[in-house]
């Protein structure tokens, strides 16, 4: 064994004994609320997981929770980025840069929109719900040069690096031979991999993918990429992704404690109320079982024999002579849902996962000024959340995305590192906090003119460039303001047209 292939399995096996203390805690948020998803412990794809689901709350909040994270975060049918000039260009170039940029967004916003982007961050979202998810963004062909995929969460294994930062990721699937020389065309294959497939052609092998962050290389971001077979150990593919989003596997998390590299999401907040509400639901309906056939009681007389009595209606019981037959036995009490407070159950576990801050689906539907204001009040809920999820969500797919565009020579667009080029994230709740500083920029100019008079606010305001800070902050294309310098062009030609007009009242007095 080679010291960097036993260097990768240990790392592995140290990932896998972490991740250990995590599963009963996400296999419990599976069972209760996505019965359809694969969980921990080798269930077979298919399988049902439902029977001992008592109520569908916790399966509806988590499906309206992840389908509002969208909306709020990636909304499907609306451009949710911006790409805009960084600090490290000049003040005078700023504007032609936006527009240049505007137009590379809008490409890279309609290839998007051909991918299949849009079902597998949804698909993410939901595992976002427990705390964390990962997808991998590939190279696609021709027609969809970008390819999505939602990483099932039993596959991941991930390691937090020097700065806390999610920096090795490791993916482990079961996979033929056939399927292992697909994926990777290049892959070594070992002899005795050839042989124990040779023996069985369906045979699958535990192979783990290994994305590593070089922290030695500071010049440019650099992973180091490994493919591993485990039984038998043997290296199959090693590579090395350099560049601003180079590497495809992207790992995003809702929030972390101090001292842990997996996420922890609202649901793992309401799992407390899930459990106690399906545990009521479950008794409660043994209870009205119970209600409808009754509990029974009879002599031991040879003749009743209660393994074989169905108590349905039209059957005929025999009895001995002298038996009293069977007697309805009085139920010690009567279970009453209504004390559990099951309604206020459902609603914390709504409350949990920020189902309430838009109302009820089913309820009247609200103004536009309304759904604003929920929708600032979520922003500054999940404030906390959302700076993370853009930081490593938004951010690094778009960085990826760029990458492989730039690579397929689509668009030609500088580093997307914050300096050269940065990204502005346009989503709803992105905007609701955008709309904040508006409001506040209103506010002020408000208070402005009613305690110092117009005279004054026109001293102290910088109309120009509040009226271009208020416009990009409330998400208007680039493209429809005006750059410096055209208006300064028509701020000359207003003064020259006002100086000719000057000019020409005294003529025109001393005509009269």
């Amino acid at each position: 064994m080679t010291p960097e292939l036993k260097k990768i399995i240990t790392g592995f096996r140290a990932c896998e004994q972490e991740r250990a203390n995590w599963i009963p805690l996400w296999q419990d948020c599976y069972d209760y609320c996505f019965p359809q998803r694969l969980g921990f412990y080798g269930q077979s794809p298919g399988q049902s997981e439902t029977d001992d689901i008592y109520d569908s709350s916790p399966v509806t909040a988590v499906d309206e929770f992840a389908s509002r994270m969208q909306a709020g975060l990636t909304p499907p049918f609306s451009k949710w980025f911006e790409f805009r000039a960084g600090s490290e260009i000049p003040e005078d170039q700023k504007s032609k840069v936006d527009t240049e940029l505007d137009l590379i967004s809008n490409y890279i916003w309609e290839v998007l929109q051909s991918s299949n982007m849009d079902q597998e961050l949804h698909e993410a979202y939901y595992d976002l719900a427990v705390g964390s998810a990962s997808i991998c963004i590939e190279e696609g062909d021709a027609e969809q040069p970008i390819m999505f995929t939602t990483l099932p969460q039993n596959e991941v294994y991930l390691s937090a690096g020097p700065y806390g930062k999610v920096d090795k990721k490791y993916r482990l699937r079961m996979l033929t031979l056939e399927a292992i020389e697909v994926i990777w065309p290049k892959a070594d294959i070992s002899e005795e991999m050839r042989r124990e497939a040779g023996l069985d052609e369906l045979k699958k092998f535990k192979v783990i993918e290994c994305v590593a962050r070089d922290w030695k290389v500071k010049e440019t971001e650099t992973h180091n990429f490994s493919v591993v077979c485990l039984e038998p150990e043997h290296m199959i593919l090693q590579n090395v992704f350099k560049g601003d989003g180079a590497q495809p596997i992207i790992s995003f998390r809702w929030s972390k404690a101090a001292g842990e590299t997996y996420g922890r999401g609202p649901l793992l907040s309401a799992l407390p109320d899930i459990r106690v509400l399906n545990e009521v639901v479950k008794l409660g309906l043994e209870n009205g079982a119970l209600a409808i056939t009754g509990m029974w009681q009879a002599d031991d007389d040879g003749v009743i024999n209660p393994d074989t009595l169905e108590l349905i209606p039209g059957t005929i019981i025999p009895r001995a002579m002298g038996s009293r037959g069977l007697e309805p036995l009085q139920s010690p009490g009567n279970f009453d849902m209504g004390q559990f407070i099951l309604n206020d159950m459902r609603h914390n576990i709504r409350k949990a996962l920020f189902n309430e801050q838009l109302g009820a689906p089913e309820g009247t539907p609200m103004s536009a000024t309304e759904v604003h204001e929920r929708m600032a009040d979520l922003a500054r809920t999940i404030g906390s959340a959302y700076g993370r999820l853009h930081s490593e969500g938004v951010t690094q797919i778009l960085r990826r995305v760029v990458h492989i565009l730039r690579k397929q020579g689509r668009i030609n667009i500088p580093k997307v590192n914050g300096r050269e080029v940065k990204i502005v994230n346009v989503s709803p709740l992105a905007q609701a906090q955008h709309n904040e500083n508006v409001a506040r920029v209103a506010r002020w100019l408000e208070l402005m003119n009613a305690g110092f008079g117009p005279q004054m606010t026109n001293v102290v305001v910088k109309a120009e460039e509040a009226a271009v800070y208020t416009g990009k902050e409330i998400g208007v294309p680039e493209k429809l303001i005006r750059d410096k310098a055209e208006r300064e062009q028509i701020q000359q030609a207003i003064q020259e047209t006002q100086q000719v007009q000057a000019n020409r009242q005294p003529n025109q007095q001393g005509q009269q």
